[in-house]
């Protein structure tokens, strides 16, 4: 059976990322196929004799940082200087003994795992440095076998030595609007070229960066291969039943059915928090709006009018809620009572919050800005991002027309089929077949 290997740089991460998501999709579409399936980590742990030990290292809990001995700043500079030269990972089987968090999506649909400790630490050291790549191979045993392809889940500094290497890049915005995020932007443009260069074949998740690939990158349209993206809620969150759903979101929010506006993503400036509390209310719109998201980086800018209007109280404070993180199943939950998502983000490689939203029913307002017209189709409200008053009218007429907000819902189910599991793995399929991959 063909197995396909992906990184596990984001599904290691306690509170998940749009790139965990996109790796997790990505292994259970993969086993439907038909692929096995197998996940790469890099804890911090060393190897143990014991193989539930070694499993139990992948999901350990992240201990606080702190301060180097000299012996300790000697062997990271040693491991970032000699990871050029290769490092090995060691199979891990699945042991039925180890609970996985269940708030980190539980255990990936992998068949096995592979981990070599601090790999993805000293990769991207060692390249930020030297710029020079980490070669991996793979520890075989009888009862473990190597993957016949990585799939790099984002860029990084890694390929797999005689394997297919395929490398996802979900967008160039360090390049595009460098000011949104705080890269260091030659590193960047350094490992997005050697990704380039090394990748058997490139996936992206739009048009829209499919063309930024080709134009900033100089690669030739045929190694790069567009998959989208597939929205993969979990049956039991989707078939709830309303009245379930509406008392979980009155008896812990107080908010209505249908009565709040949502908007769910980290605090940088890409998000476009700060036009978003601007644009409503400048509205005067009544209807509560709520932001789930923690902080990420350059958040004072987009926080500020927020933390000025929660410092002076008033009326106005007491119509935005805000919440640092909310469990996954919880969060489904507001996007479906939610009277619409708004997401007028100023630039995305997909936009994930647009298409979860319009699966679950919930009318969205987003921008022209990156691949969001791509996924919304003719499902939304799109504005100009750069524009408060574009988003305020727009807030204004979903929260006044009930029509326009079911025609909006109707047309968001229709166009979230176009992303659905079955096609997402028909062109899943078509990218591997390119680098010679079948089931």
């Amino acid at each position: 059976m063909t197995s396909i290997c992906i990184d596990g740089f984001n599904l290691a991460l306690a509170k998940g990322s749009g790139i965990a998501t996109y790796g997790r999709n990505l292994l259970e579409n993969l086993k439907t196929i038909g692929f096995e399936t197998q996940a790469l980590y890099g804890p911090p742990s060393p190897r143990r004799a014991s193989n539930a030990a070694n499993e139990a290292g992948l999901v350990d809990a992240e201990r606080p940082p702190q301060k180097l001995s000299r012996k300790e700043k000697s062997v990271r500079f040693r491991e970032t200087l000699l990871t050029r030269l290769g490092r090995e990972a060691y199979p891990i089987l699945p042991s039925g003994e180890v609970i996985w968090p269940s708030r980190g999506g539980g255990r990936p649909a992998a068949d096995m795992f592979w981990a070599a400790q601090n790999l993805f630490f000293y990769a991207n050291r060692g390249f930020a440095a030297y710029r020079k790549e980490t070669p991996l191979s793979f520890d075989v045993k009888p009862d473990a076998q190597s993957p016949d392809a990585m799939h790099w889940t984002t860029t990084l500094p890694i390929y797999a030595k005689g394997k297919v290497n395929i490398y996802t890049i979900h967008d160039l915005i360090p390049l595009r609007l460098p000011h949104t995020t705080l890269d260091d932007k030659a590193v960047f443009a350094s490992l997005c070229q050697t990704i380039a260069k090394r990748a058997d074949h490139i996936a992206v998740v739009s048009e829209t960066t499919r063309q930024d690939v080709i134009r900033l990158l100089g690669v030739s349209e045929d190694r790069v291969t567009n998959t989208y993206q597939a929205v993969n809620i979990p049956p039991e969150l989707m078939s709830r039943d309303q009245a379930d759903v509406q008392t979980e979101i009155e008896g812990i929010f107080g908010l209505g059915w249908k009565n709040y506006f949502l908007h769910f993503g980290a605090i940088e400036p890409k998000k476009n928090l700060g036009r978003i509390v601007e644009a409503y209310l400048a509205s005067g719109s009544q209807t509560p709006l709520v932001l789930i998201g923690g902080r990420a980086w350059l958040d004072e800018g987009e926080v500020a009018l927020l933390n000025q209007v929660k410092r002076d109280g008033g009326p106005s404070a007491d119509r935005i809620r805000q919440y640092d993180y909310m469990p996954f199943s919880m969060l489904i939950s507001l996007i479906r009572g939610a009277k619409a998502t708004l997401f007028p983000s100023l630039y995305e490689g997909f936009g994930l919050p647009v298409l979860e939203s319009m699966a679950l029913s919930t009318a969205v307002l987003t921008s022209t800005g990156g691949a969001l017209p791509e996924v919304a189709g003719g499902a939304a409200v799109l504005v100009d991002p750069y524009d408060a008053h574009a988003i305020s009218r727009g807030i204004r007429a979903l929260d006044a027309d009930e029509g326009l907000r079911k025609d909006l819902s109707q047309r968001g189910l229709t166009q979230a089929e176009k992303f659905s599991p079955s096609v997402y793995r028909s062109r899943l399929v078509d990218l591997y077949e390119k680098v010679g991959l079948r089931v």
